[in-house]
């Protein structure tokens, strides 16, 4: 029997497997797909305090961003920058694989092509039945069970812990540029109504173009690689896309007996940004130390593994819930208004105020909104033209 099985492989299931292996725990991490280093729906973006901690090795990320250019729907830009750099820009599939190899080397064992079709927890341990793709299936005792599948988990929903209460779907696609080296944000209804599209530089000449999107995110997709093909930005618009749903509130519950939930399984997510990486790799730690204690003490209960819960709201839940009020502030705005809010922004000089407050963080949004809902001139104009404060837009989840 195993201490711990992780199931998933991402960022936060190796880290948690890479925490409690260093420790001396026998553990597991089984994987569905065939390779960790697989193509995700993910632009790769992390900020420079995540990077530096986790001491990768420089191939695994493609470069460092120390700007970017914010587009309104009317073609108006706002430029962001800072001589420092902001972020770093990874190379997802390289950089899953260099966490699993990282966890691999304080032991942990990992299993590809192991898609977990049911997960049954006793009072004695945890069974997991493996499918072996044809072959039959398999079980897997371990004595706690970390969940870190990603979104809408079957294994999840299956353990009677809820779904996510709103989400949003992502839409991606690796293109060829043509004189493009700054990150690009795009804010238009036509493009990605209620949400924004972005073009991500990577390495020479090639560059992630997204979008996220509650419905219909191919067919955004399709509209903002023409345009960009239109603009001399891209080569071509026959590329092929890549998908991920991204939950936008978390789940109400992340443990049970002889159970955690972390990283986007759990919903611990940037609401603002839909951005996972950074706060998946937190609440790994936050869990791996809370099991840690709970194996020690052998106390695997709900009780007692709720602390778990306790711990990772105290450190983002406020990020969390002003996060998606502004997230659904923003998705109740029209064109005419964003581009309203851009002329305030840039005649007021609120971008430039922002840029110089030494402690706004790429990784913690909640600073940057309540400094801008402070702000006097755009606190004003908002209301002059009546930004829906108290109302919200239907939402229709596809």
């Amino acid at each position: 029997m195993y201490d711990v099985a992780v199931v998933g492989a991402g960022p936060a299931g190796s880290q948690v497997a890479f925490r409690l292996a260093a420790l001396g725990y026998e553990v597991v991490v089984v994987e569905k797909k065939t390779k960790i280093d697989a193509p995700v729906c993910c632009t790769g973006i992390i900020g420079q305090d995540c990077a530096g901690s986790l001491a990768l090795d420089e191939d695994v990320t493609f470069r460092q961003a120390n700007s970017a250019s914010l587009r309104s729907p009317s073609g108006k830009s706002i430029r962001l920058w800072r001589p420092e750099p902001q972020a770093s820009i990874v190379d997802r599939p390289a950089f899953n694989a260099a966490l699993a190899r990282r966890s691999q080397k304080q032991g942990a064992e990992y299993r590809l092509n192991s898609p977990v079709v049911n997960v049954q927890i006793g009072d004695s341990g945890v069974c997991l039945e493996l499918s072996n793709q044809g072959n039959g299936s398999e079980s897997l005792h371990a004595r706690v069970v970390v969940i870190a599948t990603g979104f809408a988990s079957k294994v999840v929903g299956g353990l009677g812990l809820g779904k996510a209460g709103d989400f949003v779907i992502g839409a991606q696609a690796e293109v060829e540029t043509i004189g493009v080296d700054e990150v690009e944000v795009y804010f238009s209804e036509e493009i990605a109504p209620g949400f924004f599209a972005w073009l991500v530089p990577t390495s020479p000449g090639k560059a992630l173009a997204g979008l996220l999107s509650r419905r219909n995110p191919d067919d955004y997709l399709r509209k903002l690689l023409a345009r960009l093909v239109t603009q001399g930005k891209i080569a071509s618009a026959k590329v092929g896309m890549t998908h991920g749903g991204i939950p936008l509130q978390p789940l109400a519950k992340t443990y049970g007996d002889r159970l955690l939930v972390v990283g986007t399984a759990a919903g611990q997510i940037k609401p603002t940004t839909g951005g996972g990486i950074y706060y998946g790799l937190l609440c790994a730690d936050i869990a791996a130390n809370h099991l840690n204690r709970a194996l020690k003490n052998d106390d695997l209960s709900a009780g007692n593994l709720s602390r778990y819960q306790r711990e990772w709201r105290k450190k983002l839940g406020t990020e969390l819930k002003i996060g998606y009020w502004a997230r659904k502030l923003y998705e109740g705005l029209n064109d005419h208004q964003v581009d309203q809010i851009f002329d305030i922004i840039e005649s007021h000089g609120i971008d430039e105020a922002l840029l110089k407050a030494e402690d706004l963080s790429f990784d913690w949004h909640s600073k940057v909104v309540l400094r801008l809902m402070a702000d006097r001139a755009l606190a004003k104009a908002m209301m002059a033209i009546k930004i829906p404060w108290g109302r919200e837009k239907k939402v229709v989840n596809s």
